[in-house]
């Protein structure tokens, strides 16, 4: 058995890590808490192998990676391998130094210095709202489950949660407080560490002794743990504290409480600062618009010999670039190639646009989709894959339809009826070819690589054909039929409409709603209970309805077959009170006994449940609703009044017959027409249905047998949830604009045959035209075609009938041709959640149905498709608004994504409303919601910051609150993108050639090494990223490549080197150069897909490696492969991390002494000769990016640093010593500060005053109250810290 040597201090945060890890292993190993045997191992943690060769591991990153490789918690790719790295490096390089720094003193480790615990405790936070932001979408830090990464950060966070954070600052790392509860509440975390009491004050604590280690130990395991070295000394058991002694250490502890206090007014106030500061930048940095003047034809293009702007503009980056991609055929799938048909060893990629609604524009839920899908399909094209990206629109039947209704009346004062069929279809195609051209024009505008030659409305005649073939085809196979069948019906539309349409609107008690066509508000959220007598008794049962006007309509009272209560009424009928209908008491199990009265009342034929209640019980059923909602088939006074007039006048008609028995409060769900926001009815109506009982089984089965994959998987259960319950799918829709149904009603004009009825299937046939009906009918009933009388259908199909086989109708299904075979089945699907269902559901039924084949496959590589056959379908997030609501016009929330792009003032935000179809409520409403979210307005992002905002938001199935400004801060991104290449272009000089493949000569400097190091690194998690639909992780590569490595180190770092003039600087120059010219190159293609425009904009600025045979853009540039950039080195990435936390600690002490163009000498104390060797070999750089005079690396101790120095802890094994003696007028600074002192204790002394007096806690608001507390808080905190500050600099006079 393996054994494990770990401390027994219960701090000792590097043996916790193992212990935790070992309770993940399969086999885990015996535990010692005692020092390894001499000559094994120097150190705990330390785990000895029964190997036979005894094999030793030491240190707690060693020990937890092969206990946790074990039990699977190490990754389960060489991506999620490197990301487990990384996270274990961030852990013992920036979170613990910082952790050891703040809590050592608290724990009695090391002295108390006020300064430097207060500025390691702000390193600590900024460390920790690093971690923050990252974990905002993530459950784990890496992967789905718990892993090694969340293990060893979780445990060098474990003392600042036990002993730093208090509950204010938790409150502001929320992502992290909530991950770290989840690790620690995992049974494995529990069995070690038990249940952690989490800070509630920051102050001095003595540590828990146990019976292997005494307070000496543990003071002395716990400098160990931060050292990774054993205890030196023995354990010496110190003699019970007197009464003197506990006192004082009360002081102390009042003391603390005070200083904490103070330094949480401070941080505060940092803070305030620093966002205040951060919100100046961005209008300093605004220089206006700059537009792109030079002459330039349409297709052909754009100058780029004329210099850059100073700044980034989106109006001049985005300017004639597409138009120019779109004429050189960039975005056809033929590009490059002589034939589509003609094989290409890359592989083959084609995705279809999920058609959008051809009614005016689209938002930012459809810029998401587009942003995807276009960097998916610029991915592959780059790749060198024959790719094509299919556009089309959608005729959207009802809403196009309701828009030109009310254009109609609003315009000309006219209906569609008034107008007639022909005539108002005409008026919707002059709409269409009017305005249906502006989402096209929004797809160019968001850089869409279309291939627009192949663009296709599901009305074209090409589709049209497909859709009546589609449904002749099912329905002489039987699977479309007619039938008499509750729908979704809008009174308003005069038109069952489908569940996507019927928005559910929650009610918790008693509503006014407003319903189109009643001039007053109608009551809704109540339940009304009211008798039906029992024929030939007085007995009565009570029964209880929300729509008491449906009663009308009753032909049963139902209960419980086990209701005692009713057993005696079997074989009994009640008595409707309004007309002579004698209904029976039925027995069912769907009633709920223990709902109101256990009865319930039946109306068949407007109510779902009690539709199939009645089937059950063969009961009759009667429609009181006529299409308009007025009441048919119902006794006077009832007859002809509207709906819910008639549900007051049956309530009082109740009354007055001594019936009602009571009306209370009941939560509800009222279905409402999202397009007339009519109140839905269940109807009676014959309509044509598709039998989906197979089909769904069949989409089932392909999912269940690996053949279809869905991502993420947690969509899974719904998919089986809906096709294992699927019902039959109601395909009419009583409208005119669509596709009119190509089914006739047959009339044999013969009277040997009886007339049939509507919803008899019998006598109804399809055909392509009505001669081939006829040819048909004749047939069926035996008769000569002259016989026979035809009336289509005047209704048309459901929209998503259509949509169902737009992946196959768009190459011109039914008939064979060259982009049929090509290019169906496409490669993947890629779409909402929202409409798994909705869309993706029909078009996999459909695609099996009418092709035999998933109308999507998955390439895993170039070339290779899965030999399975494996076919996936995509699933991206929801886009909401930053406060999460969904989007909806009335809210005032739905952005156009132009207006993101261009910017637009809060007064063009409101116009836009006028031009919509609200009423003038919601109108008001909305303006409402657009005040509070855009006070000023959408300033110009871009089309750039926009797509990397969206796929930076997404994460798979996640829905995205989006916050317009954090899309602004990714046009600054773009800006400094902008600002680096031209000092980069600067610096590279005209003269500059490029080596014809990038490569490493072997003089690289060791910052040369490590940002090709981190350019790989990049690459690869780029291409992984893509593989696996990352998009998060492909940003976050992307942007921390260019913004904290290249931008904020590199570049700075190397400049230096250009300023010296001699021979050897010169060589080195050249080889920088060369690795500036190939960060800027690839990186510019690693952004590409996601940034079209400035990465085209500023590659074409770039010189070529082979001027002769590059690719004219960069579109159609090859992306970066790991197999070509493969320098990547983790050693020397460990190192440079070690040497940023190096400068970020001096930069701290710097902002700290207000130094902000002093250069000061830095000594950096040194644990060992390994650490200085580190410090000589990256001195250049930590001087540079730290803006010191000097850097001087020391060993030994505090006697070999000058006197004069701020101290700060970089990590376990560096100090920072920062010169501050002869650099700062100290007499000023003491002068200054005393002023401010004085300020200080007059403003408190007046505070004083007046919360003394005493009406003050009678007189005052509560609100105002804590405000003064605050303030004074505030200032007392302020006051202590200006006392310090004068305190340190007289010690330095």
């Amino acid at each position: 058995m393996d054994s494990l040597y770990v401390s027994s201090h219960p701090d000792d945060f590097r043996s916790l890590l193992t212990l935790v890890a070992a309770e993940f292993s399969p086999s885990r190993p015996r535990t010692l808490v005692e020092e390894p045997p001499a000559g094994v191992a120097r150190c705990r943690p330390a785990l000895v192998l029964s190997d036979g060769k005894g094999t030793v591991l030491s240190g707690a990153g060693a020990v937890s990676w092969y206990l946790a490789s074990a039990g699977g918690r190490t990754g389960s790719c060489a991506k999620q391998e490197s990301e487990m790295w990384q996270w274990l490096s961030f852990a013992e390089n920036e979170l613990t130094p910082a952790a050891c720094a703040v809590v050592f003193p608290l724990l009695g480790v090391m002295g108390v210095d006020k300064k430097l615990q207060q500025s390691s405790r702000t390193e600590l936070l900024r460390v920790l709202k690093v971690l923050d932001q990252v974990l905002e979408p993530r459950t784990f830090l890496v992967g789905e489950s718990l892993s090694l990464a969340d293990m060893a950060v979780a445990m060098a966070a474990l003392l600042p949660f036990k002993y730093a954070l208090e509950p204010s600052d938790r409150k502001t790392l929320v992502n992290v407080s909530r991950w770290f509860d989840t690790c620690v509440n995992q049974p494995q975390f529990l069995k070690v560490l038990g249940k952690i009491s989490l800070c509630e004050k920051m102050v001095p604590v003595t540590p828990k002794s146990n019976p292997a280690a005494n307070t000496g130990a543990a003071a002395a395991a716990a400098a160990a743990a931060a050292n990774n070295a054993a205890p030196d000394g023995t354990p010496v058991t110190g003699p019970p504290k007197t009464e003197a002694q506990l006192k004082k250490e009360a002081k102390k502890r009042e003391k603390m409480e005070k200083f904490q206090q103070k330094k949480e007014m401070e941080e505060k106030k940092k803070q305030m600062q620093s966002q205040t500061e951060k919100k100046a930048k961005p209008e300093k940095k605004e220089l206006g618009v700059i537009t792109y003047d030079i002459p330039t034809p349409p297709g052909e293009k754009k100058d780029v010999l004329s210099p850059l702007p100073d700044s980034y503009s989106p109006l001049y980056v985005e300017a004639a670039w597409y138009p120019w991609w779109e004429k050189q055929g960039f975005f056809k799938p033929e590009y490059g190639r002589k034939s589509i048909s003609e094989p290409n060893p890359r592989g083959l990629f084609m995705i279809c646009i999920p058609p959008p609604n051809v009614t005016g524009s689209l938002h930012l839920g459809h810029a998401l989709t587009n942003a995807i899908q276009d960097c998916l399909t610029r991915w592959h094209r780059m790749r060198g894959e024959t790719t094509l990206w299919n556009p089309g629109c959608d005729h959207a039947g009802i809403a196009t339809q309701v828009v030109v209704e009310k254009k109609l009346m609003r315009e000309r004062g006219m209906s569609r009826h008034d107008l007639g069929r022909e005539n108002f279809i005409q008026e919707v195609w002059k709409w269409k070819n009017e305005k249906g051209d502006r989402i096209y024009h929004q797809l160019k505008k968001l850089g869409s690589s279309l291939d627009w030659d192949r663009a296709c409305f599901t009305m074209d005649p090409k589709l049209s054909y497909a859709v009546q073939e589609a449904f002749i085809r099912m329905h002489e196979e039987g699977v479309i039929y007619r039938s008499k069948r509750l729908v979704n019906w809008s009174c308003t539309l005069n038109s069952a409409i489908s569940d996507i349409e019927v928005d559910k609107k929650e009610l918790t008690g008693r509503t006014l709603l407003p319903v189109p066509g009643y001039k007053e508000k109608v009551e809704f959220g109540v339940l009304v209970s009211f008798s039906y007598k029992i024929e030939g008794s007085d007995e009565e049962v009570v029964v209880a309805t929300t729509r008491i006007e449906t009663m009308l309509g009753d032909t049963a009272v139902a209960v419980h077959p086990d209701d005692p209560r009713y057993q005696h009424l079997k074989g009994k009928v009640v008595v409707h009170p309004f007309c002579d209908r004698k209904m029976p008491i039925v027995f069912d199990d769907f009633v709920d006994m223990g709902f109101g009265t256990g009865a319930v009342k039946i109306t068949p034929a407007h109510d779902h449940n009690d539709y199939e209640v009645g089937e059950r019980h063969n009961l009759p059923f009667v429609n009181i609703l006529d299409e308009n909602g007025f009441l048919i088939n119902v006794p006077p006074p009832f007859l002809g009044m509207k709906r819910f007039e008639a549900r007051k006048a049956v309530l009082q008609a109740l009354k007055d017959r001594g019936q009602f028995k009571e009306v209370k409060d009941n939560p509800m769900v009222v279905p409402v027409c999202s397009r007339s926001k009519d109140v839905v009815e269940p109807l009676l109506k014959p309509q044509w249905y598709v039998d989906c009982k197979d089909m769904g089984k069949q989409a089932a089965d392909a999912v269940r047998s690996g053949e279809l994959k869905i991502i993420p998987d947690h969509h899974l259960k719904t998919w089986f949830n809906w096709m294992d319950n699927i019902r039959d799918w109601c395909i009419s829709r009583q409208l005119w604009w669509g596709h009119r149904i190509p089914a006739y009603f047959i009339t044999v004009n013969d009277p040997s045959v009886k007339p049939g009825e509507d919803v008899d299937g019998h006598y109804w046939v399809s055909g392509r035209s009505e001669e081939e009906a006829r040819e048909k009918a004749a047939k069926r009933f035996n008769v000569t075609a002259d016989k026979i009388s035809l009336r289509q259908d005047e209704d048309v199909l459901d929209t998503w009938f259509s949509s169902g086989i737009f992946p196959f109708s768009i190459f011109g299904w039914p008939n064979e041709c060259e982009d049929l075979s090509v290019f169906y089945p496409g490669t993947l699907l890629e779409t909402g959640h929202d409409i798994l269902f909705f869309w993706v559901a029909r078009m996999v039924m459909m695609g099996l149905k009418l092709t035999g084949k998933l109308p999507f496959r998955e390439v895993s590589k170039a070339g290779d498709y899965y030999s399975n056959g494996m076919y996936l379908v995509y699933l991206h997030a929801v886009v909401r608004d930053a406060h999460g609501r969904k989007m909806s016009k009335s809210l005032g929330n739905v952005i156009d994504p132009l207006d993101v792009i261009t910017g637009i003032s809060l007064e063009g935000l409101h116009a836009q409303l006028k031009d919509s179809n609200l009423d003038p409520l919601e109108i008001e409403k909305a303006k409402q919601g657009q005040k509070s979210d855009y006070p000023n307005g959408i300033p110009e992002c871009g089309t750039d910051a926009l797509r990397f905002a969206l796929c930076a938001y997404t994460s798979q199935g996640r829905d995205i609150n989006l916050d317009v400004n954090r899309i602004l801060g990714y046009r600054h991104f773009c800006n400094k993108l902008w600002n680096a290449v031209k000092f980069a272009m600067r610096t590279l000089g005209e003269g500059f050639v490029p080596w014809e493949k990038a490569k490493l000569c072997g003089s690289e400097s060791v910052a040369d090494r490590w940002i090709l190091s981190r350019l790989c690194a990049a690459v690869t998690l780029c291409g992984s990223g893509f593989q696996a639909y990352d998009f998060p992780g492909i940003t976050t590569a992307i942007y921390n490549f260019w913004l904290y490595e290249l931008c904020d180190v590199y570049l700075e770092s190397v400049k230096p080197v250009f300023s010296m003039t001699d021979a050897e600087s010169q060589k080195q120059a050249e080889v920088c150069r060369q690795t500036l010219y190939t960060c800027l190159e690839v990186g510019l293609r690693l952004l590409s897909p996601i940034m079209p425009f400035v990465t085209e904009e500023l590659f074409q600025r770039l010189p070529r490696r082979r001027p002769q045979d590059s690719p004219p853009s960069i579109s159609v540039t090859s992306y970066p492969e790991s197999s070509e950039f493969c320098w990547h080195s983790e050693e020397i990435d460990r190192e440079m991390e070690f040497v940023m936390t190096v400068v970020r600690t001096i930069r701290s002490l710097r902002a700290d002494y207000n130094l902000t163009k002093t250069r000061a000498d830095c000594y950096l104390q040194c644990i060992d000769p390994a650490t200085v060797s580190l410090v000589e070999k990256y001195s250049l750089q930590i001087q540079t990016l730290s803006y010191s005079q000097a850097v001087h690396p020391v060993t030994g101790g505090d006697s070999a640093i000058p006197v004069g120095c701020a101290v700060a802890i970089a990590s376990d094994k560096c100090s920072v010593h920062l010169m501050l003696k002869g650099l700062i007028d100290l007499e000023k600074e003491v002068t200054k500060l005393t002023t401010k002192k004085g300020e200080l204790e007059k403003q408190m002394e007046k505070l004083a005053e007046k919360m003394k007096k005493s009406d003050y806690r009678e007189k005052v608001p509560a609100k105002v109250q804590e405000l003064d507390a605050e303030k004074l808080r505030q200032s007392q905190t302020e006051l202590e810290k200006v006392k310090e500050a004068i305190e340190n600099f007289r010690r330095m006079m």
